[in-house]
């Protein structure tokens, strides 16, 4: 299965499970899904490279198999090449590491495409898109972080537009965009070349289905 090669100039939402009802899941992705959306962000914490905790592969696989939604998982760890081939056994469609983590780049996503997967790398901060240059014909897309890895709720960076402005000029691969994302500051990415806007908090604050809507609304507006 292929996404982010068949992304053309879309404009996509996708909810990050990171703000869902854990008990809930497979159902607070379907409401965003009645929404617009047409992926599901999937964070990954080992609570090293980030100080979070959160979910890994069973909970894909669980999560895969309840809903129709191609998942997207975001690997936030200090050892992701060992989660690479879990993740790829529970279904992803495409797995993103960050380079700040790994060693080997090359080699890690070289295995994610080599299993199936399409291969992403997500920037943090205050990452120069300049350290993933020589990395771009590996890849089939990037995420920006327009926050600090590790935790939903917190406030957008809004120079995190210029790195995306900065991306468009030297790559023509999807761009993704997530952390502090709203139906306020989507279009701000979109504008900047952002296909794809990974909204939690602001979807799962109220009813997901609506909320997940507006942001869709709002980047689409903004093309």
């Amino acid at each position: 299965m292929a996404f982010w090669g068949e992304l053309d100039d879309r404009i996509v939402g996708a909810p990050s499970i990171l703000a869902a009802d854990f008990a809930n899941l497979a159902d607070e992705v379907r409401q965003a899904q009645r929404g617009g959306a047409e992926l599901v962000h999937f964070d990954a914490m080992d609570n090293h490279f980030v100080p979070n905790l959160t979910v890994g592969p069973v909970v894909a696989a669980s999560l895969i198999e309840a809903t129709d939604l191609p998942v997207d998982a975001h690997l936030m760890v200090d050892n992701p090449d060992n989660l690479i081939q879990p993740f790829i056994e529970a279904g992803v469609v495409s797995i993103s590491v960050q380079p700040e983590a790994i060693t080997h780049l090359h080699r890690t996503l070289t295995a994610i495409r080599g299993g199936g997967c399409e291969a992403g790398v997500a920037l943090n901060p205050t990452t120069s898109p300049a350290s993933i240059e020589w990395a771009f014909p590996y890849l089939d897309y990037v995420l920006v972080m327009s926050v600090n890895p590790g935790f939903g709720g917190q406030s957008f960076i809004p120079e995190m537009a210029d790195k995306v402005r900065r991306l468009k000029e030297m790559t023509d691969l999807p761009i993704q965009v997530d952390g502090g994302i709203t139906a306020e500051t989507a279009p701000v990415m979109v504008e900047a070349g952002a296909q794809v806007v990974v909204a939690g908090s602001a979807v799962y604050k109220g009813d997901p289905e609506t909320e997940m809507r507006k942001i869709i609304e709002a980047s689409r507006a903004a093309q």
